[in-house]
């Protein structure tokens, strides 16, 4: 999943980076509100982390700009402490949620994932496909009860799979959504991490459970298509 952090705080933003990309989450980072709104209107992203107070645009302006042009990829916003006007005018405007600074990363990676299952079908942080389990919150992965170690990149994979089960997702869109952006799209990545996948979940069972749908991409659902 991928995840845009606006920040002008550097340090700040610099914990906040590394701490969701230890997650397994993809990271773009924006330093200031033009840039910002510049990067939400054009690299896709499952969740938008932005500041209120920044350098050329401010939040509050960004985010009005954004909803104006109909992007509406969910926002939390980020708060000094006894900003309620904004964080009210923050709320009519379109965000999603806000945190105030400072604030315990735990809280603001509860919040993104919670973002997240809004917008797929799945609502529950366990995402159970037959016989398979995912954990959303601890990144455990089981099948028939025995855990199933996976790396960071697969499980990013596998994850994105879930969100969208029984839908296809081309393989733009997992690029898109989990790799950096100087992944080269007409590389085989995504067909040599689907392969990992199926070699960890589905080599040892007779119902498989990824499939290709020739000509526009892979599925994580019960039935061959």
């Amino acid at each position: 999943m991928r995840i845009l952090l606006i920040e002008d705080e550097k340090d700040l933003s610099s914990i906040i980076k590394q701490g969701l990309e230890e997650e397994g989450y993809i990271v773009d980072v924006a330093n200031d509100g033009e840039e910002g709104q510049y990067m939400a209107e054009n690299y896709p992203a499952n969740v938008i982390i932005l500041d209120i107070m920044l350098p050329i645009v401010d939040g509050l302006t960004l985010l009005s700009n954004i909803r104006k042009k109909g992007i509406s990829t969910p926002v939390i916003l980020l708060t000094a402490r006894d900003a309620v006007l904004d964080k009210i005018k923050g709320l009519d405007t379109g965000a999603d949620d806000y945190l105030t600074k400072p604030f315990v990363f735990g809280e603001l990676l509860a919040r993104v994932r919670t973002l997240i299952r809004r917008q797929s079908a799945v609502k529950e942080s366990i995402v159970r496909i037959a016989d398979l389990e995912i954990n959303t919150s601890t990144h455990e992965v089981m099948r028939g009860g025995i855990h199933i170690p996976l790396s960071a990149r697969e499980y990013a994979l596998l994850e994105y799979l879930a969100y969208h089960k029984d839908n296809v997702v081309s393989r733009t869109d997992i690029v898109e959504h989990i790799y950096k952006e100087d992944t080269d799209m007409d590389s085989n990545i995504v067909d040599v991490y689907i392969n990992y996948l199926r070699n960890k979940i589905d080599k040892d069972h007779k119902e498989k459970l990824i499939h290709t749908v020739r000509g526009a991409g892979y599925m994580l659902r019960t039935k061959e298509v």
